[in-house]
Formats: C-alpha cells, structure tokens, sequence
C-alpha cells in the first residue's frame, strides 16, 4: 500500500502540472514519447535480456504498449470531441475494468471487489460529475478504451509477477515495459506528431523531465511493484483514489475553484470502498 499511496501523491501533482504548463501548448504525442523515452532510458541499462521467462519479457512489452501506448493515443485524441468535464467523468469507470480483468485472468469471480470498484467509481462520480454537452459518444468510445488498456497493463503486469517468479529483482527487467511503450510511442510521435508545437520554454521541459523521471520512470515502476502485494479489490479502488487527490492538489497550489463538499463526500466514499473491500476479503477467507 505505500507504494500506492506515494504514486497517488506523484500523480495528483503530474495532473496538475500538465493542466497548467503542457496542456495545448505542447504536443501530445511528443510529450508521451518524451515521458516514455526518459524512463526506458533509465531503466534499460539495468535490463537483462537473458536467464528470464520469455512470456515474462513479452508479457511486460505488451502491457507496456497498452498501458503508455493505446491509453494515451485514445486519452489525448478524445479532447478533441470532449469537454474536459466530460473526459474527467468517463476516465472513473478504470476500477471496474481492474477488478474484472483480474478476475478473467485469474479465472475467478469476486463479488466484494466488485462492489469496491462500483462504490469507488460511485465516489469518484460525485467528484467529477458535470452536465454532458454535444456528441460524445465517440469520446465515451475512445476514452473506455483507454480506461480497459490502462487496467490491462497492469493487471497483466501484476499477474505476470505472480506465475512467473524469478529471483531477479523486478528493477533488473522493468525496462522492458518502456520499451514495449516506446515501440507505440515513437512511430505514433512520427505519423501523428506536430513538430511546431515542441516546448518553448525552460519550465516546459522542466515538467516533462519531472514526468519521465518521476511519474512515469519511478512512478509506474513503485505502482506496479504495489500491486503485487494488494489484492484485485484495492488495486481497483487506488485507480480512483487519484481523483480526489489531484484536485486537492490543483486548490491548494493554483487555487482553482473546486466544489469541497462534493470533494469530502466523493473523497470519503472512495475512502470508504477501501474497507468495503478488506471487510469482503476477511469474510471470503474466513469461508474458505
């Protein structure tokens, strides 16, 4: 859980900073290309390519194709048919697919985790919900696609963990996840990519080297490394606790107007999907 919480904080504050220094001012394909590029660069010349499972190796290069690569093409492209109210709501719905994906991959089905997911996605609603506006069912479309590649990555990288051991610590063959996102990333900056709108400014390229070394190098590495000591159900609810969190961050530093009491209650209900799931989980083993 610690590793969790640390890259919820890391998160909450990437938010923001993209919000405020990248947001239409920088390409979107570059951006994601550079975050990816930083990490793989760190991690790679810590990687072995030999002595480890195959399916291991090529578990991690898939799950980081979907999780840095078809989440963010999907996730940057549906601001063009979408308010950003309307792409903040539709991103709540990642608990759920984390808990049943999980249970698919674990041929297995937990009603309390998946109760969790709904009281939590319940929370993070109550945040975010604004009025719909306009066409936006390819939005919806493009945005729950995000959301299932984004739980994929990390369900897959969680249940790779768990059938293939290994005594290797997992900073010794991480980069293989960057570099399964780089070969989305790159040729994604290549064809779609605008190179008049690469950073101008000293605090743009700033942010992106924060977010290649923090939020995405350390930050995905910590949050996969989590997952593999929580259960489904917590994993799914962490995926919400984000949102909360990120707001908190953009008030208290930008001042942004935000509705706290509708804060604190959303906020108190992804809180509470947390015990909802432990409760659930004593109670599923105490009947084993």
């Amino acid at each position: 859980m610690p590793y969790l919480i640390t890259v919820t904080i890391l998160w909450a504050f990437s938010f923001s900073l993209i919000g405020q220094y990248l947001a239409g001012q920088v390409d979107s394909d570059f951006a994601v290309l550079i975050r990816v590029a930083i990490a793989a660069l760190l991690f790679t010349p810590l990687t072995l390519w030999r002595g480890l499972p195959a399916r291991l190796l090529g578990g991690l290069w898939l799950a980081g194709a979907l999780q840095f690569g078809i989440t963010y093409l999907c996730l940057y492209r549906s601001f063009s048919v979408l308010t950003v109210p309307e792409v903040l709501l539709f991103t709540v719905l990642t608990p759920i697919y984390v808990t049943l994906l999980d249970d698919a991959l674990a041929r297995r089905f937990n009603p309390w985790a998946l109760v969790a997911a709904l009281v939590a996605v319940g929370g993070g609603v109550i945040i975010r919900f604004q009025k719909l506006e306009g066409d936006y069912l390819i939005g919806f479309l493009l945005l729950q696609l995000a959301n299932a590649t984004f739980a994929a990555g990390q369900v897959l990288c969680r249940q790779l963990l768990a059938r293939y051991p290994t005594e290797q610590p997992l900073y010794r063959f991480f980069g293989h996840f960057f570099l399964g996102a780089l070969a989305l990333a790159l040729p994604s900056f290549l064809i779609f990519g605008d190179s008049s709108r690469l950073p101008q400014t000293a605090m743009q390229w700033g942010v992106l080297a924060w977010m290649g070394i923090f939020a995405t190098a350390l930050g995905m590495f910590w949050w996969i490394k989590g997952s593999t000591r929580v259960d489904a159900g917590t994993l799914a609810v962490m995926n919400e606790l984000h949102v909360p969190a990120g707001l908190l961050v953009n008030v208290l530093i930008w001042n942004r107007n935000a509705d706290l009491p509708r804060l604190a209650l959303g906020g108190a209900i992804i809180l509470a999907s947390l015990w909802l799931n432990r409760l659930g989980r004593r109670r599923v083993l105490a009947l084993a």
